[in-house]
This record gives structure tokens, C-alpha cells and sequence, in this order.
């Protein structure tokens, strides 16, 4: 089994998802499109690990929350509520899935498309861990050398 952590995705929910903010709600940036988390999926599911994180984002999230979760609770009261709406106000009619389906062909991808990064360098990254050490590796190697020969 293996827990893959996810950004911010640009997905439809944000578009009836029950919501009491005083503005539109969305994904807190950086947004990603779904297919970074399809594509992160599919790997993690080819190379089993405990866990693979998806994006910049997700990697500085969990590691504050490791080194400082106090600070990063502040960090997040602070900005959160505001992280979550756009400037766009909330509109009362909108149609909201708690007590049913929304009504409507539905697609993988939200609103967002112009805002949301169609690649994560950091699962990249994480794909190609040994294509990077390797490529470290030589670096190093060929820095001692030269290091050597002054």
C-alpha cells in the first residue's frame, strides 16, 4: 500500500461543493491539474513506496509540519481562510452536492485551468531519483578531479 500526497487540484468540486465562505471557493494555490495526480498515481502504483508526495507544495507543507506544526498552524490560521476564496463573490444559488448530485455532465477538470501547473517538477523529480544520484554522482566525481589537479 502506498499513501500518495496530493497539491491543490483543479477539479470541478469547487464548483458545487457546499460552501458558507463570502467568496467563490478554490483549491489553495499552487494549483495542479488532475492529471499530475493521475500521472503520480500510476507511477506510485508501478514502484510501491510507504509514501510518494506530489509537488513543491505538498514536500514544504509536510516537512513544516514535521519541523514546526505550531508555526505552521499560526502560518495557516493567518492565511488559510483567505487561501481558500477567490475574489469572485459566493453566488447563493449555486448548486451544492451535500444532500444530492449536482445535475450536469461533469469533467476531471475545475474552473482553474489558466492558474493550475500542468507538471511537478519535484514527482520528476522523485520518477528519476536515479537518474539524479547518478548525475550527482558524476558531478561529484568530476568535481574531485578537478580538485585534484590544482
Amino acid at each position: 500500500m502506498t499513501m500518495v500526497q496530493l497539491p491543490a487540484l483543479n477539479t470541478p468540486q469547487f464548483d458545487w461543493v457546499l460552501s458558507r465562505l463570502p467568496r467563490a471557493p478554490q483549491p489553495v494555490p499552487p494549483i495542479y491539474q488532475p492529471e499530475v495526480a493521475a500521472r503520480a498515481i500510476v507511477w506510485a502504483s508501478e514502484h510501491p513506496r510507504p509514501e510518494v508526495w506530489v509537488g513543491g507544495s505538498t514536500v514544504a507543507t509536510i516537512l513544516a509540519n514535521r519541523l514546526a506544526p505550531r508555526l505552521l498552524d499560526r502560518y495557516l490560521a493567518r492565511t488559510g481562510y483567505r487561501s481558500q476564496q477567490t475574489d469572485e463573490p459566493a453566488d447563493p444559488a449555486r448548486p451544492a452536492n451535500l444532500w444530492q448530485p449536482v445535475e450536469g455532465a461533469h469533467g476531471a477538470h475545475g474552473r482553474f485551468d489558466s492558474r493550475a501547473h500542468p507538471r511537478s517538477a519535484q514527482l520528476w523529480a522523485v520518477s528519476h531519483r536515479r537518474s539524479l544520484l547518478a548525475g550527482a554522482g558524476a558531478a561529484l566525481v568530476a568535481g574531485a578531479a578537478v580538485v585534484r589537479r590544482r
